[in-house]
């Protein structure tokens, strides 16, 4: 096994050291994936686990916690199912002890590079193959049944967010059978936020008029959203061969709008488009970006180093709950009440409700 060979070279390397004459020579850095113990101890390399996109960072960051390297690879506000990873991404994989990804074609260059640059024992693990059967699969307009994609955001509901952390921890629990209470006591703590969230999501759905319950966006990432929390998807302006949609495509779009009466379209920062604008502005609605992997405000996904509580997976969706409910006609203050903080790093400690 490559973790007891790594463990075994450091207890080496330290009596090595501890019997070595003193000299000015400087002593060589320490690996970036590394944890350092005070000066006579072992040092012990932690476990490396490599993700994709930032919410499943940030999933999997809270569940590890302190007790192993979470770096993700894809950055925020990138096109996830187009993004070519960089040759740093192919060292970092190398190096990885697990690699945790979303699966359903989501990451498909990233998943190429990971299975030909990762250690032959580190395990490839797709959380959202392992939370959904085919027979659950959603296709719809930006992922046709014909093209055999299916639509792979399944994170935006938050009992599959649920699952996947479920997932995460068996998978550094195999990973890691020292830190099993740790996870587990991690995992319990994560899920509490998330029940949370699942009833403010309930809670503002809520109060948004019935008919206002439809969704048109540009990129279509909320289908397993809608299906649990009673939305019809009723369209998405981005083809899915991901380019502009036709002037044709605009005309029907636009004539949907006007005979579902929808009061607003929802747009996405990492898909800016001004055939969207037009689409609004045609058809007399309002528009707004709503976000399935882009966390709110300035951080970092994983838990252990962000330190702005709203830049998490509950950040995120509380973000997007908010912007529904403004301009679907529900009330926004009712997510002030959900803790957007991770439960373990800088912000663990953080109490206060989210706010606006």
């Amino acid at each position: 096994m490559r973790k007891i060979s790594v463990l075994l070279l450091g207890i080496s390397l330290t009596i090595a050291s501890c019997s070595a004459p003193q000299n000015n020579q400087a002593a060589d850095p320490s690996p970036t994936i590394a944890t350092t113990v005070e000066a006579g101890q072992n040092t012990q390399t932690k476990p490396l686990v490599v993700t994709t996109v930032a919410p499943i960072t940030n999933i999997v960051s809270n569940i590890a916690g302190d007790r192993v390297q979470v770096q993700g690879i894809v950055p925020e506000g990138t096109d996830s199912h187009t993004f070519e990873p960089r040759p740093s991404d192919a060292e970092l994989i190398s190096k990885a002890d697990l690699i945790l990804v979303n699966g359903l074609e989501l990451e498909a260059p990233t998943l190429k590079l990971a299975k030909s640059s990762k250690p032959e024992d580190a395990e490839i693990y797709e959380l959202g193959s392992n939370t959904v059967t085919k027979e659950q699969w959603v296709f719809d307009a930006s992922f046709p049944k014909e093209g055999g994609k299916p639509n792979p955001h399944l994170w935006v509901n938050t009992k599959y967010a649920e699952a996947y952390a479920r997932l995460a921890a068996k998978q550094l629990t195999e990973l890691d059978p020292a830190g099993a209470d740790y996870y587990a006591t991690n995992l319990k703590n994560y899920l509490e936020r998330l029940t949370e969230l699942d009833k403010v999501t309930r809670a503002v759905v809520a109060t948004i008029p019935p008919q206002n319950r439809q969704l048109l966006t540009y990129h279509d990432s909320w289908a397993y959203w809608a299906k649990d929390y009673g939305f019809d998807v009723i369209g998405a302006i981005q083809p899915a061969d991901f380019n502009e949609p036709s002037a044709q495509d605009v005309a029907t779009l636009i004539d949907q709008i006007r005979e579902t009466k929808v009061p607003a379209i929802f747009g996405s920062e990492v898909f800016p488009s001004k055939v969207e604008e037009q689409i609004a502005r045609e058809a007399k609605v309002k528009t707004a970006n709503t976000s399935d992997d882009d966390l709110p405000g300035e951080g970092s996904a994983n838990a252990m180093e962000n330190t702005n509580p709203q830049h998490t997976y509950i950040g995120m969706m509380a973000e997007n709950l908010r912007i529904l409910a403004e301009n679907l006609g529900g009330n926004p203050d009712l997510v002030n009440s959900l803790n957007t903080a991770n439960v373990v790093g800088p912000t663990a400690t953080a109490t206060a409700p989210s706010t606006k």
